[in-house]
C-alpha cells in the first residue's frame, strides 16, 4: 500500500514538472548568436557574417562637360550598370539646369546702387528739377507766363452782409456778444423739483447746444426756465458756452 502511495506521489510531480514554464536564459541573446564572448565581426561582413554588398566601381574618367559647365573634377559611373550611368546623365542635367539662368545679372542690394528710373509715371512733378525746368523753360517764357496769371487775376470787393429777417427767431451770437459773465457763473435764481434729471432728459432731445440755446431764448430765457436747460442759472442752456464768439469777435 505505502509502495503504490509513493509512485502515485512521484506521478504527480512528474506532471507538475512537465507543466510548469520554463526559466529563459538570463545570457541568452547577448552577443552574436547568444554567444557574449564571441569576437566582433570581421571587416567587410555584416553582423551575421554574410560578406558586404561590394561597393560601385567608379571610373575616375572624368565625363565631359555639357554647355554651360566645366569638365573635370567629377567622376562618372561605370558602364557596367547602366541604371547608375543613367541615374548620373540626369544628375548632370539637372546641374546644367540650375546654372542657366534668363542671361540678366542678379539684382544686388546694396544703398550705393543707384535709385531705377521711373517710367511711365505722370503723377510725379519735377519742377524742382532744376535740369529738367531748363530744358522746357527759359526766362523770357516765364516772363510771358507771369503777365498771363497777372492778367487774368480779378480783385473782389467785399460787399455788405444781408440783413437778418426778424421773424427768423432768437440770434445766439448777438446774444453771446451782449453778455459777459462766465459759463458756469450764477446771473439768474432757479428753482424747482428734480431739476439735474429733468435738465439731463430735455436736454438730450436737442441735436446740438447752439439748438437748446435758441428753445432756452424762445421760452422766456435766460430770465424763465420751465424746461430746465439752465438749472445753474448763467443764462447759457445745456453746456452752451459763448466764449468762443466773444473770441472771434476780439480776434
Amino acid at each position: 500500500m505505502r509502495a503504490f502511495a509513493s509512485h502515485a506521489v512521484a506521478g504527480s510531480l512528474l506532471v507538475m514538472a512537465a507543466c510548469s514554464p520554463q526559466v529563459p536564459d538570463s545570457a541568452a541573446g547577448v552577443g552574436i548568436d547568444g554567444d557574449p564572448f564571441a569576437p566582433p565581426p570581421a571587416v567587410g561582413t555584416t553582423i551575421n557574417g554574410d560578406p558586404l554588398v561590394p561597393p560601385a566601381r567608379v571610373s575616375s574618367t572624368p565625363y565631359e562637360a555639357g554647355e554651360g559647365q566645366t569638365g573635370g573634377g567629377v567622376a562618372a559611373v561605370d558602364d557596367a550598370s547602366s541604371s547608375d550611368a543613367d541615374l548620373a546623365r540626369e544628375t548632370a542635367a539637372a546641374l546644367a539646369a540650375s546654372r542657366a539662368n534668363s542671361g540678366v545679372a542678379p539684382l544686388e542690394a546694396s544703398p550705393a546702387n543707384p535709385a531705377p528710373p521711373l517710367a511711365g509715371n505722370g503723377g510725379i512733378s519735377d519742377e524742382n528739377d532744376f535740369e529738367a525746368v531748363a530744358a522746357r523753360q527759359t526766362i523770357e517764357s516765364d516772363a510771358a507766363r507771369l503777365e498771363r496769371q497777372r492778367a487774368q487775376y480779378r480783385l473782389v470787393q467785399p460787399t455788405s452782409l444781408p440783413e437778418r429777417d426778424a421773424d427768423t427767431g432768437p440770434n445766439i451770437v448777438r446774444y453771446a456778444l451782449s453778455t459777459s459773465n462766465p459759463k458756469g457763473v450764477r446771473v439768474y435764481s432757479r428753482s424747482g423739483l428734480n431739476l439735474a434729471a429733468r435738465h439731463e432728459r430735455n436736454c438730450a432731445a436737442f441735436a446740438s447746444p447752439d439748438q437748446a440755446q435758441i428753445a432756452f431764448l424762445e421760452g422766456g430765457g435766460p430770465k424763465r426756465d420751465r424746461q430746465a436747460l439752465d438749472p445753474d442759472g448763467d443764462g447759457y442752456a445745456c453746456d452752451w458756452d459763448p466764449a468762443p464768439y466773444r473770441q472771434a469777435v476780439q480776434n
